[in-house]
């Protein structure tokens, strides 16, 4: 179970929150609820995506359940800086998919005050660590890991496992290239 947990009152400091997992876990949901809280509350805010995400809006972040919100569409991290407008809430979905700059711009905005939320894969297909998120995931402040379901046995999964042929390990896709698995269904097939 996952608690937000805020620094004491009146305190004037950012912090970093990682949300993690595999595919259909339901972490950009977690992090679009996360927005809409901030939203509700009145608090200027901003969410960046990778712009090679273009599967379900080229300028939405849309979670696998269809909850979308608007977001700014970047090439890289640098692009996130020089977009954010002083809002006090910065969210970045598909973090793994950024360069590893994403970690500096995640420091330099929390050091502002920002409130930084970030949603990833902690892992590729292969089950490797994926781009910066390890290193995000070990200077954040709060992290919350989120599991699916696996379609194999019902277990919690924490396994992307690629359902088609391709190797490369940027494949950007849904349901039609990928199921959740456990670590037991996970390691039949790719052993």
């Amino acid at each position: 179970m996952f608690l937000e947990q805020f620094p004491g009152e009146g305190r004037q400091h950012g912090w970093i929150e990682v949300i993690c997992g595999s595919m259909f876990s339901g972490k950009t949901e977690e992090l679009i609820r996360r927005m809409k809280r901030a939203q509700f509350a009145n608090q200027k805010l901003v969410l960046f995506k990778p712009i090679i995400d273009d599967r379900y809006h080229e300028e939405n972040v849309v979670s696998h359940q269809g909850t979308s919100l608007k977001a700014v569409p970047v090439n890289d991290s640098r692009e996130i800086l020089e977009n954010w407008k002083n809002e006090r809430v910065v969210a970045i979905d598909e973090a793994q998919f950024f360069d590893e700059g994403l970690i500096d711009v995640c420091n330099t905005l929390a050091e502002k005050g920002v409130r930084v939320i970030l949603a990833g894969l902690d892992m590729d297909y292969l089950g490797v660590p994926f781009g910066p998120m390890p290193q995000l995931l070990s200077i954040a402040e709060y992290v919350t890991k989120v599991h699916a379901i696996c379609v194999s046995c019902g277990n919690l999964a924490q396994f992307s496992h690629r359902t088609t042929v391709e190797k490369e390990q940027v494949l950007v896709g849904a349901v039609e290239k990928y199921k959740p698995l456990c670590r037991a269904c996970y390691n039949k097939i790719a052993h």
